[in-house]
């Protein structure tokens, strides 16, 4: 072939290359300044294990604690106390907020009690003298009685004596014999007659008949027909019905908020629907040191006497309200062993967590002594997540130390020494392409890059002491 005919073809390949190089070199973007800051925000800061946030590293890799890849953390200009979920997450989340309001919160109370006696409308009935119980009209105990209905008879000596002198004054006319009459009479209301056993005196019944001092129940019945009874010894028990105690064991945290005369409602499975309204008579003063517990004592009206003694009650203690304070949903609520904490929404899908002080809860409510204002959108669902998310970023180390120093800068000096408390580089010497600071010298403890390639010029300690 001929040669200038190669050296033609030749020259024009060569063209035809720079031609096509000069014009894709002239297609490319040039990067513009704001390209250039969004690209040095999104630098990656260091690298962790999700597992063991609190540990950084400088270079991605395994992570030594467990079997899965480093993170990056990239550098951003978000609030470092907040923390930012896109509106896809927060949907397949389920997260939703509730308005933090302020109010005050009514001093409400639940807890199981067992009906009882009322002991202070209970009656004693006894003998006032020496008897033998002669006829018994009540034979066992739970059995009904009204007011006036007979109990018992009994024969008593002294009586007999008693009412013999009586009579036998009655016919006379005499003033001595009818002041001795008066005394007689007197005598036997001194006994234990009243009127009505006087004037059957004298159809020569000299049995002293006790009647029911009140509607109710015998409690107790201690003698039967027959039994001698000595002056004093009680006989029966009659349980009025009219009102009843509720006992109810209040937990020692919530009982400050009992008081005499706290309006409570009392409801039964034997009777739905039904309510029976009461008051604390008192809450008694002794602690269960088994329960922690605190007996309070509530007086329950109790119509037709449908109420009795061991029967379970809900009880249900209501009262004004006092203080006002914010008042957020139980929900919103994240308890700790140390503190307690709430997620609140700042705007645009970020979040933030707040320490608070909690007060009293009832209602569903939760009253916040310290750490909101009111009007906030708190988190109710789907906080843990957002608060895990917060733990990772370091967000809640910012929330348990405000005042703690800030991260050190990364423009500091040669020779300038770290904390100690920064051991995630401890045990090596940091090259200038890894961290800006040219011969930074960190303290020499655990390397925690064990196992890893290291970087060129990275320098192990010699000799670590334990």
């Amino acid at each position: 072939m001929n040669p200038k005919i190669l050296w033609t073809a030749g020259m024009v390949a060569a063209l035809a290359t720079t031609a096509v190089t000069a014009y894709w070199l002239g297609t490319r973007t040039v990067p513009t300044p704001a390209a250039v800051t969004a690209s040095a925000e999104k630098a990656v800061l260091y690298w962790y294990d999700p597992m063991v946030p609190d540990q950084h590293f400088d270079k991605p890799g395994k992570s030594p604690f467990m079997d899965m890849d480093l993170v990056p953390k990239y550098a951003g200009a978000d609030d470092a106390a907040t923390i930012k979920v896109s509106a896809a997450t927060l949907q397949n989340l389920g997260v939703r907020t509730a308005q933090v309001e302020v109010g005050s919160l009514a001093s409400s109370l639940r807890v199981p009690g067992s009906i009882a006696w009322d002991r202070r409308a209970s009656r004693e009935v006894s003998a006032r003298v020496d008897a033998i119980v002669d006829k018994l009209y009540v034979r066992a105990t739970y059995t009904p009685v009204r007011k006036g209905q007979p109990l018992a008879e009994l024969i008593a000596p002294a009586w007999n004596a008693a009412a013999q002198e009586y009579l036998a004054l009655e016919a006379l006319q005499s003033d001595d014999a009818q002041s001795l009459r008066s005394a007689a009479r007197q005598r036997l209301r001194v006994l234990g007659m009243d009127d009505g056993q006087i004037r059957n005196l004298r159809g020569g019944n000299t049995g002293i008949v006790l009647h029911a001092p009140i509607d109710g129940v015998v409690g107790e019945l201690m003698i039967r027909e027959g039994q001698s009874v000595q002056a004093g010894m009680s006989l029966m028990t009659i349980n009025g019905l009219d009102t009843v105690w509720a006992e109810a064991a209040i937990p020692q945290a919530q009982s400050n908020g009992v008081r005499p005369g706290m309006a409570v409602e009392a409801r039964t499975s034997a009777y739905p629907g039904e309510v029976f309204a009461g008051s604390v008579e008192s809450l008694l003063a002794d602690i269960n040191s088994v329960t922690r517990t605190q007996q309070a004592r509530i007086v329950l009206d109790n119509p037709e006497h449908r109420l009795t003694p061991g029967m379970f009650v809900d009880l249900a203690f209501s009262a004004a309200g006092g203080a006002t304070h914010p008042l957020i949903p139980d929900s919103a609520l994240i308890a700790t062993g140390s503190d307690a904490r709430v997620i609140v929404e700042t705007g645009q899908g970020r979040f933030a967590p707040v320490r608070v002080v909690a007060g009293h809860s009832a209602a569903g409510q939760t009253e916040i002594l310290e750490g909101l204002d009111g009007g906030e959108r708190v988190v109710v669902s789907g906080q843990f997540l957002i608060d895990s998310e917060a733990s990772l970023s370091g967000a809640l180390d910012r929330l348990s130390a405000p005042e703690a120093a800030a991260p050190m800068p990364h423009d500091m000096h040669e020779g300038h020494k770290m904390p100690a408390n920064h051991d995630q580089h401890q045990g090596h010497k940091m090259t200038a392409d890894q961290s800006g600071h040219e011969g930074h010298e960190m303290p020499a403890k655990v390397d925690p890059h064990a196992g890893h390639d290291m970087p060129e010029g990275h320098v192990m300690p010699k000799d670590p002491q334990p």
